[in-house]
């Protein structure tokens, strides 16, 4: 494999871990049978030539391509299309109980396949291995390669990066909801909190809006956010805010003289315990309190829209009776994501 595969490991420090990769791949056949190989070869093509299809049709550059489809080969695949394709492949982490040496072993079988299956050189494959993020993983610098690159979603551009982080920088799943965003923008005063690289509030500024606050703690992604306005040519009244958002929605609730806005994208971690917020924060037990001040700084007619990630997830509705909630998820999960229909929950949220 080519040497930038090494850079996008998540966990850098184990030098030897991609030559080991690299050395299997060359007995791979004598420990993997020719049969599940080409099983996953085919169904790389199955779905590209579906998925390739679906993609023109619907202007769609960033897709998954392939998610865990078959038991023994346990990664996920992204196209990103720009001005070349790059995959990035993301192993998930196999269960104790699997050999490590074999789990590397269908590692280098997958990767090896992938390349000739979609005849993409190696250098524009990117790996990394998802483990359960704790605290502020996602955070974590994980590579200094400074490499980013251009694509494009639904009239938007957006800078990603493979190698650096563990995302790269524009989580494919939210594509829906961020197009929902963008078409009912026009006009309108937007928030996005838990912002992440800003990529919804590019969405919403091209869709027509008039205002927006982005709220993000991390330095590094307001930082990317300002990057993608700077691509988009964003300027005017979209500002961008350091803070913690918890801390941020209970003081803008409580002022009389709170801001109010006619769209409000939620979509908070499942779990947070950084240094730079007040307490933990866990999703399921904390997402009332959370609801219920985003909800205080809608406008009259003003729409909510709240996401998570936590397959375990249920909304407090008892809690939340004052507040209009209608379930959206099954309408939020795109074609490219549609094996894993719990990938997300999404609900628009109105008072």
């Amino acid at each position: 494999m080519h040497h930038k595969l090494e850079k996008a490991f998540s966990e850098p420090k184990v030098k030897s871990q991609q030559e080991r990769i690299r050395q299997i791949s060359c007995c791979v056949q004598a420990n993997q049978s020719d049969s599940q190989a080409e099983m996953f070869a085919n169904r790389l093509r199955k779905n590209l030539k579906k998925l390739t299809k679906w993609a023109k049709q619907n202007q769609v550059h960033c897709y998954r391509l392939y998610d865990a489809d078959l038991p023994e080969y346990a990664v996920a695949i992204d196209i990103y299309q720009g001005e070349q394709i790059w995959v990035n492949v993301q192993e998930y982490e196999s269960p104790k109980t699997i050999d490590p040496i074999k789990a590397q072993q269908r590692l280098a079988g997958a990767m090896a396949e992938i390349t000739k299956a979609l005849e993409i050189p190696a250098e524009q494959v990117f790996l990394k291995i998802r483990r359960k993020q704790k605290g502020t993983d996602q955070y974590q610098k994980h590579s200094d390669s400074g490499r980013f690159y251009i694509v494009e979603e639904g009239g938007c551009k957006f800078w990603v990066n493979f190698a650096d982080y563990l995302d790269t920088g524009l989580f494919l799943d939210h594509r829906p909801i961020r197009l929902l965003i963008q078409q009912q923008a026009k006009g309108k005063r937007f928030l996005n909190l838990f912002a992440y690289t800003g990529s919804a509030t590019v969405h919403a500024a091209i869709g027509g809006a008039v205002a927006s606050v982005t709220v993000d703690m991390s330095n590094t992604y307001l930082n990317w956010t300002k990057r993608n306005f700077d691509l988009n040519n964003i300027h005017g009244d979209h500002k961008l805010v350091r803070a913690d958002c918890l801390q941020w929605l209970a003081k803008q609730a409580d002022s009389k003289q709170k801001q109010h806005f006619d769209l409000i994208f939620l979509d908070p971690p499942t779990f947070s315990n950084s240094k730079k917020m007040d307490k933990v924060f866990d999703i399921q037990s904390d997402h009332m309190e959370m609801i219920h001040n985003a909800a205080a700084l809608l406008a009259p007619d003003g729409i909510l829209y709240f996401s998570t990630n936590f397959r375990r997830f249920k909304m407090d509705k008892e809690a939340l009776a004052d507040l209009i909630i209608e379930d959206i998820s099954a309408a939020m999960v795109p074609l490219d994501f549609a094996r894993d229909t719990k990938i997300h929950y999404c609900w628009r949220i109105s008072r």
